[in-house]
């Protein structure tokens, strides 16, 4: 499998007119085209219900016409939308695809032998891949491959959506990251998370406590990369608000994370606890002194 554009070209295309196109309805699936990563992107709720994951009748939730016209305009990835992970996320069906993305809740009905399958066989595979966004975290919260795959497990969101956040971005210059430089300050829910092994993955953006008005003492991760078997994945907190699909550097890391769990070079993913152990020096600091006001 070969990445159909340059990451630089697919970041113009994105800067020009990510969300340009009408409302699509819900159209049969886009099967493989040749040379680019086929992606299955699984929607449904089992537990809360997103506003961008809700369909109109008849047509794509907001986050999947995004992807959609994301899909479409960059011409590097094929796209399936889904809300029936029982029929989708079979072996059958997952050899159809190279990445799966979540935006998802609750306890999906997907059989134990499938979610067997595809954590520790079909995602284990070289050029296979998994990007979970926001509530991918607070789905299958008691099922520990799951959360151990994913990373962690949501276990509450003190920075409400209407929160204004300050996000610290450590590696500006990994592919994911390119298109957030090193500071963005934004409106968005942001999780807490138990099940949390720093140990275990490469922290690229967090909450920078300092100067986010509501503070707790410890390092709050944003977005991180690991390695899992030969396969990649790419969390991202971000996407609770219907605006945050409109935004244009979230749609272009997505994009890129679709580039760097294809691509043949290595891109950084191994673990960085060094830093989520800083970062939670600096957020205790922070946390003190607003206490001492």
């Amino acid at each position: 499998m070969r990445i159909a554009r340059s990451f630089g070209r697919n970041l113009l295309v994105i800067g020009a007119s990510v969300i340009g196109l009408s409302v699509l309805a819900i159209s049969p699936p886009c099967l493989a085209a040749d040379g680019q990563p086929r992606v299955l992107m699984i929607t449904q709720s089992k537990g809360f219900v997103h506003q961008p994951v809700k369909r109109p009748e008849g047509q794509l939730a907001e986050c999947e016409l995004a992807m959609r016209q994301l899909s479409v305009q960059s011409g590097v990835f094929t796209l399936q939308t889904s809300q029936d992970a029982a029929a989708d996320m079979t072996r059958e069906n997952l050899q159809k695809f190279d990445i799966v993305m979540f935006y998802t809740s609750g306890d999906l009905p997907i059989s134990a032998e499938n979610m067997n399958y595809f954590i520790n066989d079909w995602l284990k595979q070289a050029k296979h891949g998994f990007i979970g966004v926001h509530s991918s975290t607070d789905t299958f919260k008691e099922n520990k491959l799951y959360y151990e795959m994913i990373g962690g497990s949501f276990i509450g969101h003190p920075w409400g959506a209407n929160t204004q956040v300050t996000i610290s971005v450590h590696e500006p210059n990994h592919p994911t990251m390119l298109p957030f430089g090193r500071e963005i300050t934004m409106k968005e829910e942001i999780y807490q998370y138990r099940n949390w092994r720093p140990e275990n993955v490469r922290v690229l953006m967090s909450l920078d406590m300092e100067k986010t008005e509501l503070k707790r003492p410890e390092h709050v991760p944003i977005a991180w990369v690991k390695q899992w078997g030969q396969g990649r994945i790419y969390y991202n907190n971000l996407g609770h608000r219907p605006d945050t699909w409109q935004n244009k550097q979230f749609l272009a890391s997505i994009l890129a994370a679709i580039n760097w769990i294809g691509a043949d070079s290595e891109a950084m993913a191994k673990p960085n606890p060094e830093l989520s152990r800083q970062l939670g020096e600096l957020a205790a600091k922070a946390a003190g002194q607003a206490d001492r006001k």
